[in-house]
């Protein structure tokens, strides 16, 4: 079985549209798409530098724009047919659409109000997020706590991702859990996932709220728990809640296992999660759409591993 799978903030990087945006249709679609938002998806992926797609108002439209893109190269969605699908973070948005309880433009809207609503919550107390590499989880997790700081992604494959201000940060690169090799700072503006980014769930149930959602055409997996999400509702109200409380990606690939997945795509920009899938599930085949020249090694995946479902 296939599981499609959509990447979070922090994946980005400088010029990672460059190639895609070369591929037939592919400027005028992500000019459109651009129109719809206010925001020029073809000059931040292109032009722009590391600093100016770190911003969470900016990252986040366009990691969606992105995974639409890279999977439309793919193919269509039926005929690639997942047997599920799922995103870390802001990628359940891109999920969303896969799954067909979003459109692309009703996806790139709502991302969009996400990615503005957070980089304002953001704003208030000066934050950020770091990734623990090794250790016990359960050890990480208690050492975390007692310094004030939230484990905002479970990302399994033995990576936890702390969240708080700075300064509580910083007092974690000095005092690391026992068993952590490394504490890596990320690409991102703000504390995610946490109580700091309680303002943003306002308004974004306030954008949501002008949304219509289909239920899942294919297995949408979410992130809050785990679970399979049988309506558009609940999957939209899922994406709202999703923005203050943690990332339990290491459910989400359980939930994988327990359906049977036989292979993982990851779409543009990919990497991250294909990474966490060859620690946390081994024997099943990854690949990560970075550049077009990955779409035929993808195609001959989906060729064999969307028939097993």
């Amino acid at each position: 079985m296939l599981v499609l799978v959509a990447p979070g903030q922090g994946a980005q990087t400088p010029g990672f549209l460059t190639d895609w945006l070369a591929l037939p249709g592919a400027a005028d679609r992500v000019a459109a798409w651009s129109d719809a938002i206010g925001l020029d998806l073809a000059h931040y992926g292109t032009k722009a530098d590391a600093d100016e797609i770190r911003d969470t108002a900016v990252a986040q439209p366009l990691l969606v724009a992105a995974g639409l893109l890279s999977a439309a190269a793919l193919g269509d969605i039926a005929d690639i047919a997942p047997g599920a699908v799922a995103g870390h973070s802001v990628g359940e948005i891109t999920a969303a659409a896969f799954a067909g309880v979003l459109d692309d433009t009703a996806a790139l809207t709502l991302v969009r109000r996400r990615g503005l609503a957070m980089a304002e919550a953001a704003a208030v107390t000066e934050t950020g997020m770091s990734a623990l590499l090794g250790g016990d989880p359960e050890v990480s997790v208690a050492h975390l706590e007692k310094l004030g700081l939230t484990p905002a992604n479970v990302n399994g494959a033995g990576q936890i991702v702390a969240a708080g201000t700075m300064e509580q940060l910083a007092a974690l690169n000095e005092d690391k859990p026992e068993g952590v090799r490394k504490v890596v700072p990320l690409k991102v503006a703000g504390a995610f996932h946490t109580r700091h980014m309680a303002p943003a769930v306002d308004k974004l149930a306030e954008a949501a709220s002008a949304l219509t959602p289909a239920d899942p055409a294919v297995t949408y997996v979410s992130n809050k728990d785990g679970q399979a999400v049988a309506t558009g509702t609940e999957v939209l109200d899922r994406l709202v809640g999703q923005v203050a409380n943690p990332v339990r990606w290491d459910l989400c690939m359980e939930t994988f296992g327990k359906l049977g997945v036989t292979a993982i795509v990851e779409v543009c920009p990919g990497g991250t999660l294909t990474g966490l899938a060859k620690r946390a599930l081994p024997g099943v085949k990854t690949l990560a759409l970075k550049t077009p020249a990955d779409l035929d090694a993808a195609r001959e995946l989906v060729a064999v591993h969307a028939q097993q479902a």
